[in-house]
């Protein structure tokens, strides 16, 4: 298995060699020369952990004995909540709601980043080496990360987050944490903002070399490869008997794209439908052909305040016929003019696997508040936004269709309180968050004096 650079000009690479790469030295972003089929017939009766290790052993190739990937990804589900590590909730007779919060940090980034940690320091120790990793969050990708990367030896882990926009649980869930190799810097920007630092040290080659970048967002192909287990989980435990529809909330495109992923494996879906709030570009992408870049504005569900969707790239891409050249144009003409267009026929092709919806803060809370009511769950403003594109793609289609549920309520209790009049409780485990110390630099938007903190407190040898 080799990987190759949606941008075209970047090497192939071997799988270690791209979890350890992050982004490609071109400036894209590393996807599958080619996507293994595989039979979901011959994953029935599999656990979760057992079902992952079948899923993404295709993709590794000879990096990692099969022996040592299975004995990783058991640690990694080892501590989840709920014996089936991603459970399924019947919202109606064809609506389900596919629980992804039963992790350390109460988040659906949590089944990607257990498996990233562990396949960090497998491959780091093999190779008597560090790495200094960096990460963009807009909520929950940080708390995850640093979980994930705490106290390991060969790994600094730097975390950007968006200053005030955030909830105060997703602070404190990455400010908490005491660890000697975890730095939390809030930026004065928006998410956007912190993913264009993010990329901006990526692409000084230099610095990025003097510290062995390594990157825990979406960015990460093997981010996106752990995702597309709970999709092959969902339709094996629904054994419906026909293609399902998959309703995800989205920001930054990572959590839908493993759902495409898992249909280019041979998943039968039916169609991935996007949730998107007033930060609404991938809808306009899909209901204009045009991608236009807008202020953000702060909304109930902020892990979705975003206006550049990374891993939309890598779906283009494909639109494009994986011509890395035209794709490369296209992204430096959206780079400077904010606005990248698609022909009508690209458009329609696109139209055939996703959809997509819009929902403000108004409608959040009535479905916070519907589904409350009519099921007795309380839900987060984000897995609200997911069941609202569900029930929207349902209307005159009895089909059915799977919400992502893509964090604990516990983690919005302002949003979820004002909608149902029940503040939900955080897990014992988590009780005395807000007596925690919290620790952190706020900086400003600025790439050198961010490239200046992170060289001046990262371990690695030769990084000054």
């Amino acid at each position: 298995m080799r990987y190759v650079s949606t941008r075209g000009e970047a090497p192939e690479l071997p799988f270690d060699e791209v979890l350890l790469t992050g982004l490609a030295r071109d400036g894209g972003l590393y996807v599958p020369a080619a996507f293994p089929p595989l039979d979901p017939v011959s994953l029935r009766g599999l656990s979760y952990p057992d079902l992952a290790v079948r899923v993404m052993t295709p993709f590794l190739g000879e990096a990692i004995a099969p022996k040592d990937f299975a004995r990783l990804v058991e640690e990694a589900y080892a501590g989840f909540d709920d014996p089936d590590v991603a459970p399924l909730r019947p919202l109606d007779g064809k609506l389900w709601l596919m629980e992804l919060f039963h992790g350390p940090t109460l988040a659906f980034k949590d089944y990607a980043l257990q498996v990233l940690g562990r396949l960090f320091d497998h491959v780091l120790q093999a190779r008597k080496s560090r790495i200094t990793v960096l990460g963009a969050t807009s909520g929950d990708t940080g708390s995850a990360a640093i979980e994930a990367c705490r106290d390991r030896d060969a790994i600094d882990v730097f975390i950007l987050h968006p200053k005030g926009r955030i909830s105060e649980v997703q602070r404190r869930q990455m400010t908490t944490v005491a660890s000697a190799n975890v730095h939390n810097l809030a930026i004065d920007g928006t998410f956007d903002d912190c993913q264009d630092l993010v990329k901006g040290m990526f692409n000084d080659a230099g610095f990025r070399d003097a510290l062995r970048l390594s990157s825990v967002n979406s960015i990460n192909w093997a981010r996106i490869l752990a995702q597309t287990v709970y999709y092959f989980a969902a339709a094996l435990k629904l054994d419906a008997g026909q293609p399902l529809a998959f309703a995800v909330p989205t920001g930054n495109f990572g959590n839908v794209y493993a759902g495409y992923v898992a249909k280019r494996m041979g998943l039968p879906v039916r169609k991935l439908v996007i949730g998107t709030n007033r930060n609404d570009i991938l809808f306009r992408f899909f209901t204009e052909g045009a991608m236009t870049v807008r202020n953000v504005e702060p909304s109930l569900s902020p892990a979705m305040d975003i206006q550049i969707s990374s891993n939309f790239e890598r779906f283009l891409f494909d639109l494009y016929e994986r011509d890395g050249e035209k794709l490369c144009a296209a992204m430096e003409a959206f780079r400077r003019s904010g606005r990248l267009d698609v022909e009508k026929k690209l458009l329609d092709q696109a139209l055939e696997t996703f959809s997509a919806h819009r929902f403000d803060d108004v409608a959040t809370l009535a479905t916070i508040a519907a589904v409350h009511r009519e099921n007795g769950l309380l839900i987060d403003p984000h897995t609200a936004i997911a069941v609202a594109a569900a029930r929207a793609v349902r209307d005159g289609d009895d089909a059915p269709v799977v919400a992502l549920a893509s964090a604990h309520p516990a983690k919005f209790p302002d949003a979820v309180e004002r909608a149902t009049g029940t503040r939900p409780a955080l897990p014992k485990r988590l009780a005395d968050l807000f007596e925690r110390e919290e620790r952190m630099v706020t900086l400003p938007n600025d790439l050198a004096e961010v490239k200046a903190h992170v060289r001046a407190h990262a371990r690695l040898q030769g990084a000054a």
